[in-house]
């Protein structure tokens, strides 16, 4: 495969509004809005904007940064892409993010590695999930979202091994073991959050990471070290790929996976291994607890949308919470500062794991949320209204489950799955007032009205679920339903909080 397709150049990246454009053109059009795509692709291509802008300009602190404007880093981003240009091929001599000698790896179909095709015996439900032939444009989105989104399994031919004596790839037998989960994956799908500007060239800058602030992580001993197209490692533990484990540009573009693209496939094996939150090592863009004897991060829930824990996303503006979310907080304290509307975006994908083996299964689905922050967020009085509120919602949620349980019980029928999906009603419903609640918890003197209209609100959000779910059709149901039904009020935030 020849040098035809030159990622600078040629139009491949997703862009909401806009189809997809180029690196060229997205460093130049100032009125590019968001990244497109699934929830991890367009988490990977974030990551590698970052990669290119920490690699084109690292500020070496906040002064620092506040020197740079958008035009400016996007004007030096394309500077870097010039000189590198011959590094950003598809294929070639020197394929992008690619591995030439690793061809000895079997040919997978990227049907294989994409989470919503389905392959082998795997039923198809849905004509998206049927595999097709890819372009340039998609095997390069595919390329970039496996470095740090593989997933664990069978897949990755590990009987080839680069770097001699290197025992990582085997089992405890001498075997080639599966492959690892990708550093952006974990164990059952982190998820993964960043503040978005007006435009992406202000995401890029309002994301971008100070050599003070990397420093202050205490994550990357090798700073923002070198990025992976400039000096690609010749092995699983050479010089380079333990550079890429030390380093902020190892975790942004990881390289997980050795890959080598063809016309019908990809040889596909085991890369650079990386530590995960258990070892104390994180991406930026994940809310995690590292301090303590147990370590915990945020991970996608299908039933439990990522604008139920924006609490806990912006968790580090209280000193009491002890999740933290790293890109969140440089990137929100910014936006807060220069006086432009604040974003907060979060998604990933729930997987499930057996014997090391990852698949998407049963309730596990992309997730994604997008809401606004009022430019008071940082408020500490808002932040305690709001967690009241969502401990208030919870509340509610339960009540709904509860009571839908009753009703079943009354009429000795299992009530399980009919709670449960109620509760999950509820919580569709209060998505769409959210928004509402979130600026009202900021809000002045109109405060208290405010949150007193979203009550009845969302109250009649939790009627309105019990009634799907409990019907009245006949004189035995009107009576369970009588019985059953969540009595007013059904806000009480103290006895929520009692209830934790």
């Amino acid at each position: 495969m020849t040098n035809h397709f030159n990622l600078i150049d040629e139009p491949w990246i997703p862009v909401a509004g806009a189809g997809r454009v180029s690196l060229l053109a997205l460093f130049s059009d100032p009125g590019l809005g968001t990244i497109g795509g699934t929830p991890i692709e367009k988490i990977a291509l974030f990551k590698l904007l970052m990669a290119i802008a920490q690699a084109a300009q690292t500020p070496a602190d906040e002064a620092a940064w506040q020197g740079l404007t958008a035009a400016g880093l996007a004007a030096q981003c394309r500077e870097y892409l010039a000189a590198h240009h011959d590094a950003f091929f598809l294929c070639g001599d020197r394929p992008f993010l690619q591995m030439p000698t690793i061809k000895g790896a079997a040919l997978q179909p990227y049907g294989a590695i994409l989470p919503d095709v389905s392959t082998g015996n795997t039923t198809v439900l849905l004509a998206t999930q049927i595999e097709r032939p890819l372009s340039d444009a998609e095997r390069a989105v595919l390329l970039i979202t496996q470095m740090g989104f593989a997933l664990g399994g069978k897949k990755t031919d590990n009987s080839v091994v680069l770097s001699a004596g290197y025992r990582r790839k085997q089992n405890d037998k001498g075997k080639p073991s599966t492959g690892k989960a990708g550093p952006s994956v974990e164990f059952l799908g982190a998820l993964h959050s960043f503040i978005e500007g007006p435009s992406l060239q202000d995401t890029v800058l309002l994301n971008l990471m100070t050599h003070d602030g990397i420093a202050r992580s205490q994550m990357f001993p090798r700073g923002v070290g070198v990025a992976p197209w400039e000096a690609m490692p010749t092995g699983e533990d050479c010089d380079v790929a333990r550079g890429l484990v030390q380093s902020l540009m190892g975790r942004l573009v990881p390289l997980c996976r050795f890959c080598l693209l063809t016309e019908n496939g990809l040889h596909y094996s085991e890369g650079v291994l990386h530590p995960g939150y258990k070892d104390g090592v994180t991406d930026p863009t994940t809310t995690a607890l590292l301090t303590g004897k147990k370590p915990a991060i945020l991970w996608v829930d299908p039933q439990k949308r990522p604008w139920r824990s924006v609490t806990a996303l912006l968790g580090f503006m209280n000193a009491g919470d002890a999740m933290f979310c790293r890109q969140v907080q440089t990137g929100m304290g910014r936006a807060v500062q220069a006086g432009i509307p604040i974003r907060l975006w979060s998604g990933g994908l729930r997987v499930s794991s057996n014997a090391g083996e990852q698949y998407v299964s049963g309730a596990d689905d992309f997730v994604e949320s997008d809401v606004t922050l009022p430019p008071n967020v940082n408020d500490d009085v808002g932040f305690q209204e709001l967690k009241a509120e969502m401990e208030a919602l919870d509340a509610v949620s339960r009540i709904v489950y509860s009571s839908v349980s009753r009703y079943c019980t009354e009429l000795k029928v299992d009530g399980k799955s009919r709670a449960a999906k109620a509760s999950e009603l509820y919580w569709q419903l209060c998505e769409r007032h959210f928004q509402d609640l979130l600026y009202a918890c900021y809000a002045g003197e109109e405060k208290a009205q405010a949150l007193s209209s979203l009550h009845r609100v969302f109250t009649e959000c939790a009627l309105q679920s019990f009634d799907g779910f409990c019907p009245q059709d006949t004189a035995r149901q009107l009576d369970a339903w009588a019985k059953a039904r969540p009595k007013a009020p059904l806000f009480n935030r103290e006895k929520a909080r009692k209830g934790r």
